[in-house]
């Protein structure tokens, strides 16, 4: 399946009053990194008098450092990119033989080169009780060398169960014990908590913004939940861990899922500060915020559940019609040849079915079945 779809963003700042800006450094590129194909990408600033340097921090997150030299009364930053949604099976990875059970421990490089990633919060049974007895489950839960992926997959549905998401409008992060007292956060708050938790077990982790596209199905579930109604997007966060072996993998804690096709990260950092979509400042002042976002289709493949439309088809014959015309009248001569192929119900992994010209000479299979079915033909 593939999907072309047009993402647009707009972020809308308004002043009561003409007013310098300090230079906006602006993370809404998608990353390096990032597993779904961008087909173009563009970033518009207003007002238009303004320079702009494309960057990269020491994560390798694309930057836009934007410098306005005169005063204005509105600074508006519009996004707008082309993205190829194809499936991406989450789990499509391997890990080297030391990384595959939980608990496991990097190597003295590793440790090294991840240093950012495993800078931890205390615990403390006093200031943070939720949080130090969430970490303990979480430590109970890879007693006895339990696989790495089950245990990342139960880890990550615990706390999409545990936090109730809500979309939260203050600014900042809830610290991992305020949003497990409330048992509730937004997106950010439940995955600086996991970032948190994966570092209490060992496991580098890091913070993850970016831009979340859901499209409504084809077909309707049969037996769970079948998504949205209407394609949707909105900025929203998640965290990664690296696995020796695969690399950084994506952990949504808000749906309990693992990151897919729809998950386009657009900054990876250790902490949730480095990775906000706008930073700035302005003079003093009154001021008023607006934030929308879009996507729509602009393609898409045909599929065994979305065929050919009646017209689509309809235009698909007139054109064989017309190239049958075309060969009829140059005299061109077409011929077909076929060869039956015959696999048995019973083995179709054979080798004799698959790889050898015969069964072993000691297991004739292949020949008497061919025997057979020449005799009822």
């Amino acid at each position: 399946m593939s999907i072309h779809v047009a993402l647009n963003h707009v972020t809308h700042y308004r002043y009561d009053r003409p007013v310098m800006l300090s230079p906006q450094v602006v993370r809404l590129r998608p990353a390096p990194h990032a597993r779904t194909p961008i087909l173009s990408y563009s970033l518009k600033a207003t007002p238009g008098e303004h320079f702009i340097n494309w960057q990269q921090d020491p994560q390798s997150n694309y930057l836009a450092r934007i410098v306005f030299p005169e005063r204005t009364r509105e600074l508006r930053i519009e996004i707008d990119l082309v993205a190829e949604m194809s499936v991406i099976n989450p789990f499509d990875f391997f890990l080297e033989p030391e990384a595959e059970k939980i608990p496991f421990g990097y190597s003295e490089e590793q440790t090294h080169e991840l240093t950012p990633y495993l800078v931890k919060l205390p615990l403390g049974r006093d200031n943070a009780p939720k949080f130090s007895r969430w970490v303990d489950n979480a430590r109970a839960l890879c007693n006895g060398g339990r696989a790495s992926v089950d245990f990342l997959v139960a880890l990550n549905q615990q706390m999409q169960n545990d936090i109730r998401y809500l979309i939260r409008m203050e600014p900042g992060v809830q610290t991992p014990e305020e949003t497990l007292q409330k048992a509730s956060g937004s997106c950010r708050d439940s995955a600086w908590a996991l970032v948190q938790v994966l570092r209490h077990i060992g496991l580098a982790a890091r913070f993850v913004s970016g831009y979340l596209i859901q499209l409504t199905p084809d077909v309707k579930s049969l037996d769970g939940p079948s998504g949205p109604e209407a394609d949707f997007t909105d900025l929203h966060a998640w965290c990664e861990v690296y696995l020796p072996g695969a690399g950084w993998i994506g952990l949504d804690p808000t749906s309990g899922l693992f990151a897919g096709e729809g998950h386009i990260p657009l900054a990876c950092s250790p902490e949730p500060s480095s990775a906000a979509p706008v930073s700035g400042f302005s003079e003093k002042c009154e001021s008023e915020f607006e934030h929308h976002m879009k996507v729509e289709r602009v393609w898409e493949a045909p599929r065994v559940t979305k065929p050919y439309s009646d017209a689509q088809w309809s235009r698909i014959e007139t054109l064989g019609h017309r190239i049958d015309a075309d060969l009829k009248l140059h005299d061109v001569r077409l011929t077909m040849g076929g060869e039956p192929t015959f696999v048995s119900v019973d083995d179709r992994d054979g080798a004799e079915w698959n790889t050898t010209a015969d069964s072993p000479p000691d297991r004739p299979t292949k020949r008497l079945l061919g025997a057979e079915l020449l005799a009822k033909l």
